[in-house]
């Protein structure tokens, strides 16, 4: 179907026969008129008119984890449509467990001969991974940009979510809650983004008096490891529990269920990312929202600059995330779950 001229002209603010003359490629409509009206059709999802359809400026790659947790999918998404705002054909790289490893990855890209490459959630943000790999690629003259993680030795932009705040915002809500045993469960402590968490977690705790230490749990991510770390968790007595990503929340809310509590009645959970659909689950999801279309726009702007060869800055563009809550979180229960009595 054909684009409804009415949505276009609202979306770009001018008129049908505007939108008529810029689809009919008719002279007589501005350079910046013209570009709201083209880009109001991209946003919209309706697909350019074949004589206005731009050449491709170019391939870009995207290298992202598995696509099991939808915050990727989600990212590659916003990613992929700000990419063709600019012209740009991205090309995406997924790394499932036991597939494809980064490295290779990037030679195939090198190889298709891409304007640069956007790294999510990849060996940069390992501690324990070699960094070398991303400096002979700016060595090379290839525009990279680094999402979620950082390692301040590489001359490169990177954009991240502030996680230091989220692990902070997700105490504090359940602090306010009256909840005192409040635990943590993310993945590998090698990875930045945890690493953060679990210093905001830390702060947070130790801002309410509590005491966090023996309440830390990591485990691998995803719903299997976020069940296993809850489980150990609710043996120690926590009544709360502060997850890194959604899918490890979901986890833990089995986990609960499995022991016969109730979520959040006799359990509180917090998730992180706001993944689609965790507004859907039983009971919803509470959790810390990742500004993934913010992040993937800013991503694709530094890249698409460093291209053109403008300056741009060596440096970690953090973004502020956001405490969304939902129903997996309640007051603390005036009795403690399975463990409370014999936790030490």
């Amino acid at each position: 179907m054909g684009p409804r001229l009415s949505d276009v002209a609202r979306h770009a603010e001018v008129s049908e026969a505007t939108v008529s003359r810029v689809l009919n490629n008719k002279p007589g409509v501005g350079a910046e008129t013209r570009s709201a009206v083209l880009t109001a059709l991209d946003v919209l999802g309706y697909e350019r008119p074949e004589r206005l359809r731009r050449r491709s400026a170019g391939l870009v790659g995207m290298v992202v984890p598995e696509l099991e947790n939808p915050v990727f999918p989600m990212f590659a998404q916003a990613a992929e449509g700000a990419l063709a705002r600019q012209g740009y054909t991205p090309v995406l790289c997924t790394r499932p467990l036991g597939g494809i490893v980064e490295d290779e990855y990037v030679e195939l890209l090198l190889e298709r001969n891409v304007s640069g490459i956007i790294f999510v959630s990849g060996l940069h943000a390992d501690t324990t991974a070699d960094h070398g790999r991303y400096h002979r690629l700016i060595s090379q003259k290839l525009p990279i940009v680094l999402v979620n993680g950082y390692a301040e030795e590489v001359p490169a932009a990177f954009v991240s979510c502030d996680d230091r705040e989220a692990g902070r915002l997700a105490v504090n809500h359940l602090a306010e809650l009256g909840h005192t045993r409040i635990g943590f469960a993310s993945g590998p402590e090698r990875y930045v983004p945890v690493q953060r968490k679990l210093a905001g977690y830390r702060e947070a705790m130790a801002a309410h008096g509590l005491d966090g230490e023996a309440l830390v749990e990591l485990s691998q991510f995803g719903v299997e490891g976020g069940h296993a770390a809850a489980q150990l968790l609710l043996r120690r007595g926590v009544t709360a529990i502060v997850c890194g990503s959604d899918l490890m929340a979901l986890g833990a809310v089995r986990a609960a269920r499995q022991q016969g509590l109730s979520v959040p009645g006799d359990f509180s959970v917090v998730g992180y990312d706001d993944s689609q659909l965790i507004a859907f689950t039983d009971p919803p999801l509470t959790t810390v929202r990742q500004p993934v279309h913010a992040m993937a726009v800013a991503a694709v702007r530094s890249l698409c600059d460093e291209i053109a060869g403008h300056p741009v800055a060596r440096t970690e563009y953090l973004f502020d995330p956001e405490l969304v809550v939902r129903g997996s979180t309640a007051a603390a229960p005036r009795k403690a779950p399975l463990g409370h009595a014999t936790a030490s």
